[in-house]
Formats: C-alpha cells, structure tokens, sequence
C-alpha cells in the first residue's frame, strides 16, 4: 500500500500552476481509474464533464465566485481558517486559469426530503469515485481539490453545459493543474485513537495500539 499517496494527497490551490498545460491523456487515465470505485449495488452512477474552453471556465468561474462570497457572508472565521480561506479566496479568484476543470455527477437526483439512509447512499456511490479520481492525479503530479461552492449555481452551470438537470445531480467540481514546486509538508492530523470508540461512543479500547485479540 502506498501510505505517502493516501496520507500526502491533499487540497491544493495555490500551488496549481495556471500556466502549464494538462494533458488529455492524463485526464483519461485518472478517469478510467475514477471508474473502479465501489458504488451501492454496483450501479456505477457517475458521470464526468471536463472543462477545457476558455469562456466555459470563466462563465463556471463567475457563479463559482458569487457561491464563495455566499459561503463566506456572516462568517466569523477562526484565526486557524484564515490561511485556508486566503487559498481558497485565490482559488475563487483564479479558478478560469486552471487548466481543466473535472465536474463530477451522479445519475439521478436525492428526495427533497431523503432520509440519513437514502442520502448516504446517493452520495456513499459517487465519492469514492471522486477520491480515486484525486487519488490518481496525484500520483501524476497533478495538484486537485474537491470544491463545492458553483452548486449554489447548480441550475445554472448545468444549462451552461448541457447537463440534464431534472435527471442529474453535480457533487463536485475538481480544478486539475501541474503542481508548482514547492515542499508537501505534514498536515497536522488529531490522532485516530483520540476519535474512535471501541462498543461504544467515546470507549477507549481497552489494550494499547497493536495488543490484544483480534475480534
């Protein structure tokens, strides 16, 4: 198992470089490795638009921007988000530079009013897919995040692009770039042992990590 992928694969924003080219051969090659996730009853409910065309990504960037400040109205952040806003702002700002822009779907659309069982699993089969998707890119050096912020405009991009609205449900909009140079340093994570109940909520397991019987 490549441990460094898994624990190095991280959003990137300001170190998408806007000025190189992506290859279409790499985008097909993550897309085709996107396809082998695990989905609900193997239904296999993604659908993939890439963005190349200038005007595409600057109408996309647009609603994208308007979404970002929405996102942001009356928020008082945290001293510690500041720099994650700061690269996410940068991101709003640049987003019709990126190279291409890979917007995940998912066939169908979730009730109104879905139950915890029925959302988690419309949207339990598409991310997976999504994270195989980053996963590949950047094993390619190729930088990714997953961005939410244009589905205030859901409607909106999807008649920009064809997508059939009533039938189809966007989950996210990935921004795909070379990775400018720069050091992938450790992100500070809470320790799994300090999140996870052993039969129970909140019940530390009872022996030290690596002792015991397995169960």
């Amino acid at each position: 198992m490549n441990t460094d992928l898994l624990t190095g694969t991280r959003a990137v924003r300001r170190r998408l470089d806007l000025r190189r080219p992506v290859d279409n051969r790499d985008i097909r090659e993550c897309l085709e490795i996107a396809v082998h996730a695990p989905s609900g009853s193997n239904r296999q409910p993604w659908r993939f638009v890439v963005v190349r065309d200038v005007e595409l990504k600057a109408s996309i960037g647009e609603y994208y921007r308007k979404g970002f400040a929405a996102n942001l109205s009356g928020r008082t952040p945290r001293p510690d988000q500041l720099a994650d806003l700061s690269s996410g702002q940068f991101l709003a700002d640049n987003l019709a530079e990126v190279p291409a822009l890979i917007l995940v779907c998912s066939l169908g659309r979730p009730p109104a009013e879905a139950s915890a069982l029925r959302l988690a699993s419309f949207y339990g089969s598409i991310y997976p897919a999504v994270w195989n998707l980053q996963l590949a890119l950047r094993a390619r050096g190729l930088g990714s995040t997953l961005t939410t912020a244009h589905l205030a405009y859901e409607r909106e991009v999807a008649d920009l692009l064809g997508i059939p609205f009533d039938e189809v449900t966007q989950v996210a909009m990935l921004p795909v770039a070379h990775l400018l140079p720069g050091s992938d340093t450790s992100v500070r994570r809470t320790p799994a042992a300090e999140l996870t109940g052993w039969d129970g909520w909140a019940k530390p397991a009872a022996t030290p990590a690596g002792e015991g019987a397995a169960g």
